[in-house]
């Protein structure tokens, strides 16, 4: 056996750099490469490796952990978990800055290797700066806590280790059922020390996602359930997306006469044009989309996790006689929620589903009580998304004047807020991956990071990110991250003066307005935020608007430019469009002294009753 000798380090990024998939017949590399912050658990051992490397495995710096790792997840879920990024930072709180940004991954199923630097394995300097010491387990550290958000853990003590560490971790993060964040705790003295590595092990590997097929008995279950139904509905979420199948989904909607409605990570699945495209479903969803899912005799959800605000908190199904397919790659997602499991990837379902189908279709009616639906939620959407003179217009305004000036081909980010449930009604995807919003795990600061990722991802599609001064205040440090690596980012900023979306919950639930606005939050004096002075310093072209046509106006110069750019328009929080929607189940107290949070808890406990827990 041919042996080289290398560093645990050298060994690890040597594997990642032979790691290849096949994307429309090309070959390319599986990994497009690292972010890196360094600190004293990984610049001299990672570090080295990584200079070392140069175009085999490019690295890229970021300005905050959490962010890099966002970053690197949104260019997975753009690039449809096809290809994906690695990071790595240093012991103790670059570790642990990283622990949303896994959970997020691990909620979405989405790939991310995530390379911490750790404590001394020889223990020689214990306890090493940045190190967590436990009282009562002495193999603790900081970086305990990505297990739980990991789909994969490993604390590298040996540097032969990674001789099985590495395969399996790269089975994880390919595989469409197992799909999430890997996490690979490096201690530091590890990653320096030698090993004689089999030459073998840094062979070019090939990695393409399976696609398995159903069972034969949970088929015919799902075929017999959809040709006795009278009301069928599909729901199609992001699994949707990864298979590659929103062609097949289409056709198959078209020739069985079954209406098409969206979750978050779906969006964009079905052609906007498409005459049984129903749009949102659920909480954020369509008055369209809604309406026949209250009527559904038979729900097939394709790649869909189902969280509660795609069943309005399993309350949006009204009809006893309901039955649910869960079309999934995942067995734990099949069958939830007394589903039907069809274990299966979504191309290869929809096939199966379709030739078993020949000759079937939904009755005539119920294809026309969609196209009806739709075609009236179309005139509800416009008017949200009309023009308006108001000096502070409300969110679909600005939505509005942001997709007049799209193109079919632009992708819209965002992520958390009231943003995210006014675009999934609203927002017209002209194209698969039009739409990439984080809605799994609502990261406030995901927007920008994320906006950056998907630019790596699809650098020949503009970029627009909307995002309000919260979440902006919360995380705006890859701005400058973006200007440095010339990924251009359009950034529309809408100022509200503070946590708009959750004052308007707050107020929902009958409480007063209080600690969300910055108005109504504890204060001396109100801080007078200059967005523009602030984004121009990181390096991007910034200009503050005060009407939509300002906006449409400075949109159209922002596509001319070639540098990042910050549009900030200041919005009204007091509401939103207040079209389409489903209830959602927000626990409203049992005692309070107030008249509007008694009032709402009967409400509450009314709407509880439409629930169905099994």
């Amino acid at each position: 056996m041919t042996t080289i000798r290398l560093t645990a380090a050298q060994a690890m990024v040597r594997y990642l750099a032979a790691q290849y998939t096949r994307i429309d017949g090309r070959e390319l590399p599986l990994f497009a490469g690292i972010w890196a912050i360094f600190g004293h658990g990984n610049v001299a051992g990672m570090g080295e490796a990584l200079a070392e490397s140069g175009e085999a495995l490019p690295t890229f710096r970021a300005h905050n952990e959490q962010a890099m790792a966002l970053a690197a997840i949104a260019f997975a879920k753009q690039s449809r978990r096809r290809r994906m990024m690695a990071c790595t930072s240093s012991i103790g709180p670059g570790a642990t800055n990283m622990v949303t940004a896994a959970a997020l991954a691990h909620v979405n199923r989405l790939p991310v290797l995530l390379i911490p630097g750790d404590v001394y394995a020889s223990r020689r300097p214990d306890p090493v700066l940045q190190q967590v010491e436990s009282f009562a387990d002495a193999t603790v550290s900081a970086n305990d806590c990505f297990r739980p958000v990991s789909r994969f853990f490993d604390r590298i003590t040996r540097p032969e280790q990674l001789l099985a560490s590495l395969p399996r971790a790269l089975d994880v993060l390919t595989d469409p059922a197992e799909c999430g964040p890997v996490t690979l705790a490096f201690c530091q003295d590890v990653q320096a020390e030698a090993h004689d590595w089999p030459e073998s092990f840094f062979s070019p590997g090939l990695r393409e996602p399976r696609r398995p097929r159903p069972a034969r008995s949970e088929l015919q279950a799902a075929l017999e359930a959809l040709k006795a139904a009278k009301a069928p509905l599909i729901i199609a979420g992001g699994g949707m997306l990864y298979s590659g199948a929103e062609g097949r989904l289409a056709r198959f909607a078209a020739k069985a006469g079954i209406p098409v409605a969206e979750t978050q990570a779906g969006k964009g699945a079905m052609p906007r044009d498409h005459a049984l495209a129903m749009g949102a479903i659920g909480v954020t969803g369509t008055s369209a989309a809604n309406h026949l899912a209250r009527q559904a005799d038979c729900v097939l959800a394709i790649g869909t996790r189902l969280q509660d605000f795609t069943t309005g908190s399993r309350s949006l199904f009204e009809n006893p006689a309901m039955r649910l397919i869960g079309l999934n790659v995942q067995a734990f997602d099949a069958g939830k929620h007394g589903a039907l499991p069809l274990v299966c990837d979504a191309e290869e379902g929809l096939a199966e589903l379709s030739a078993g189908l020949a000759g079937w279709s939904a009755p005539v009616g119920w294809s026309e009580t969609a196209r009806a639906a739709r075609t009236a939620w179309n005139a509800e959407a416009a008017a949200s998304l009309a023009p308006v003179a108001a000096s502070r217009p409300r969110d679909p305004a600005v939505i509005g004047a942001v997709l007049r000036q799209s193109r079919k081909t632009d992708v819209v980010v965002c992520a958390a807020g009231g943003l995210p449930g006014e675009l999934h009604k609203l927002w017209e995807a002209g194209a698969p991956g039009g739409y990439h919003l984080e809605y799994g795990f609502s990261t406030m600061g995901y927007e920008i990071a994320g906006g950056l990722g998907v630019k790596m991802a699809e650098p020949e599609r503009e970029v627009f990110v909307m995002v309000g001064d919260g979440s902006y205040l919360m995380m705006n440090s890859e701005l400058a991250t973006s200007v440095m690596l010339g990924l251009k980012l359009t950034i529309v900023l809408l100022d509200n003066g503070g946590y708009g979306c959750i004052d308007r919950l707050q107020r929902a639930t009958g409480s007063a307005s209080f600690n969300n606005l910055l108005s109504t939050a504890r204060h001396v004096t109100l801080p007078a935020i200059d967005f523009v002075a602030h984004a121009r310093s990181l390096g991007a072209k910034a200009t503050k608007v005060s009407s939509l046509s300002g906006l449409e106006t400075a949109l159209k110069k922002a596509r001319r430019s070639r540098q990042t750019e910050v549009i900030v328009i200041e919005t009204d929080p007091s509401e939103g469009s207040g079209i389409g929607g489903h209830w959602w189940d927000v626990a409203v107290p049992e005692v309070s002294a107030r008249p509007a949070v008694k009032a709402a808890r009967k409400a509450y406990d009314a709407a509880r009753k439409a629930q169905k827990l099994v």
